[in-house]
């Protein structure tokens, strides 16, 4: 759940990027490619990035102009000139940063000595770019409370340091192109909150920012490392395990590296996570006035969008701000950033909602802070607009995402059953990664046996797959002949499907015959669940089965691929029932939404059945991974 604040106030906000910005053709003297593989892969990133300038702290040379410290110090500087507010008035500094000049002491004690502050407590939180918000966090709940009146939260990143020549030399530069993809994606930066127990004007605008609501959720035990510095390339060895610096220098270990093909699984989770938090009522986004959402390219913009009006949730984009092309991506300083100069460019009215969104693809973790425009003490608010809160009391939910009231209304007769769906599969997902079997993928354990015994478990489930569908089918009445004939289709297209999974559990080496081939536990239950609802009269919550199972194929069948594929020593022949799935399950999915929308328009009532439905298959279906 969301952390809810009462008395947490924005009062200060100030940035810092240091010298002048650098376009796309200057930014060669810093990090120059040095041949023309290099070059080619630098216009690719930078055609879809969509970042035109940023800072850097380095000279053309390579030399450090400015500290990692530095930099925090002069936003914190800034931050406080908007509060008109002195040092000695803070009593907490709490600093998120990817690392900061030296590996110990905190950044946040080494930035406390830069400023010359005063005794103070200190946070460090280190990470990526979630690692900001932390920051706020922890000082947004000192605040409350009550355990300091007024604290400091900053971002601060100095990225470039990694990425100047002499790290790339002539022998180096042919290392994976994972190496190479940060090197035109990240810049340098920082940007400081002053956080207070009351609404103290920042600047002269009369305004300040009460912070509503922060949650963030982290799904490190699902996924595989996805950016990362101080592991080699195969994740296999820390840089501390080598016998010395430049040893571990020359393995690549401390190259920061970004597993392009891990990336869109942090929007995944991120959407999902977003619509869950709808569904439980926090987040209204028709009364959103201001998105700021933090992405690493302008490539993603339109994914999130399109993800976000799929799920009903869309927020116009006319409220969306982000300030990528002209700052480029500064990690856990971005939002921070962001939001100091949304505020000094967009004159924002009391009673504006502004909503943060923050994706971090480290090891996969979603962030939110959700904002009100309040006026300060002494100021006159603006006239705005009765309006409801973001937040509303668990009472309410019920009224935020009502029932359909007309058949012919598309959007509102599917919105309530999309976002429920959405909520349930953000607990299945990450509940099928953490099973033991995907475990073994993602820490690079799995083998051809292990491969042998998941497909050997699949193989009887997937055979009944197109029998439940055409049980239910036959179980429909008149009213639902169309939906029949789709799922009799659909049934049509997968009754083989079968054969390609156990011709794959031969070429990996099984030998028992396919109808020796047993279900295990959960697979038994999940089969007996869905024969039995298929035997009911009008079972029209199977939709909700599909949704799952074919989710499944299209968001983490994908997935899977690239791991079996550099775990295990088959051909691609080998991997044709996942291959398939992979690319058509999408499809599937589109003509499953076209059915829902068929039985909903006939009735309406069966959207709690698709919903309870897809809850327990997730369950069994998540039991038949564990049991593998």
């Amino acid at each position: 759940m969301p952390t809810a604040y009462r008395s947490a106030y924005i009062t200060g906000l100030g940035h810092y990027l240091p010298g002048e910005p650098i376009s796309n053709d200057e930014m060669d003297a810093y990090v120059a490619p040095l041949n023309r593989a290099s070059q080619r892969i630098k216009q690719r990133i930078l055609a879809e990035n969509g970042i035109h300038t940023r800072h850097y702290a380095i000279d053309p040379g390579g030399e450090t102009r400015e500290s990692h410290a530095h930099l925090a110090a002069q936003a914190i500087r800034a931050c406080l000139s908007s509060a008109s507010s002195a040092l000695d008035t803070v009593s907490l500094l709490a600093v998120g940063s990817s690392g900061g000049d030296a590996l110990m002491p905190g950044f946040a004690n080494m930035i406390q000595g830069e400023l010359g502050a005063p005794p103070m407590q200190t946070l460090s939180s280190q990470g990526i770019c979630v690692a900001g918000v932390s920051a706020l966090e922890f000082a947004a709940q000192a605040v409350e409370l009550g355990s300091h009146s007024q604290a400091l939260a900053v971002g601060v990143e100095l990225p470039s340091r990694l990425f100047k020549h002499s790290r790339f030399g002539p022998s180096g530069y042919n290392i994976d192109f994972d190496a190479h993809f940060l090197r035109w994606m990240l810049s340098d930066g920082a940007g400081a909150c002053l956080v207070s127990h009351a609404p103290a004007a920042i600047g002269s605008s009369g305004l300040a920012l009460q912070l509503k609501w922060t949650h963030q959720k982290s799904f490190s035990g699902d996924y595989p490392v996805c950016m990362q510095l101080g592991l080699t390339h195969d994740r296999s060895k820390s840089f501390l395990d080598f016998a010395t610096s430049a040893e571990a220098e020359a393995a690549g270990a401390l190259s920061l590296r970004q597993d392009i093909r891990l990336l869109p699984h942090v929007f995944d989770v991120g959407i999902h996570e977003y619509v869950k938090l709808a569904h439980e009522g926090w987040i209204a986004p028709g009364q959103v006035d201001h998105f700021l959402c933090h992405y690493s390219s302008a490539k993603f913009a339109p994914v999130i969008d399109d993800l976000l009006e799929k799920a009903g949730l869309r927020i116009p984009q006319e409220r969306w701000y982000s300030n990528l092309s002209t700052r480029g991506n500064t990690g856990a300083a971005s939002i921070f950033v962001m939001l100091a100069e949304w505020f000094a460019t967009r004159a924002p009215k009391a009673g504006d909602t502004v909503l943060c969104f923050i994706p971090e693809s480290g090891r996969m973790t979603a962030a939110f802070m959700c904002f009100e425009v309040v006026p300060a003490h002494g100021a006159l608010a603006k006239p705005s607009a009765p309006k409801a809160t973001v937040a509303p009391p668990p009472q309410l939910l019920p009224e935020t995402f009502a029932a359909p009231h007309a058949a012919d209304s598309g959007g509102d007769v599917l919105r309530p059953v999309l976002t429920a769906l959405a909520s349930a599969w953000q607990d299945y997902r990450s509940r099928v990664w953490r099973a033991p079997v995907m475990q073994q993928l993602v820490h690079g354990r799995f083998n051809t046996e292990a491969y042998q015994r998941w497909t050997a478990n699949w193989v009887p489930q997937v055979r009944e797959g197109s029998k439940w569908m055409r049980e239910g089918a036959a179980s429909l009445d008149s009213r639902f002949i169309p939906l029949a004939a789709l799922i009799g289709q659909h049934a049509g297209e997968e009754q083989n499907d079968f054969q390609i999974l156990y011709e794959d559990y031969l070429a990996a080496g099984g030998q028992m015959p396919i109808d020796q081939l047993k279900r295990n536990p959960g697979g038994e239950a999940l089969n007996a669940y869905l024969h039995g609802l298929a035997a009911t009269p009008n079972p029209l919550g199977l939709l909700g089965a599909i949704y799952i199972i074919e989710g499944t194929g299209q968001r983490i069948v994908p997935a899977l691929l690239p791991l079996l594929r550099a775990q295990v020593d088959l051909p691609a022949s080998a991997f044709r029932f996942l291959a398939y799935h992979g690319a058509n399950d999408e499809h599937h999915l589109e003509r499953w939404l076209q059915a829902v929308k068929m039985v909903l328009e006939i009735e309406p009532s069966a959207a709690d059945k698709i919903v309870q439905t897809a809850r327990h298959t997730a369950q069994l279906y998540a039991l038949q991974f564990e049991s593998i």
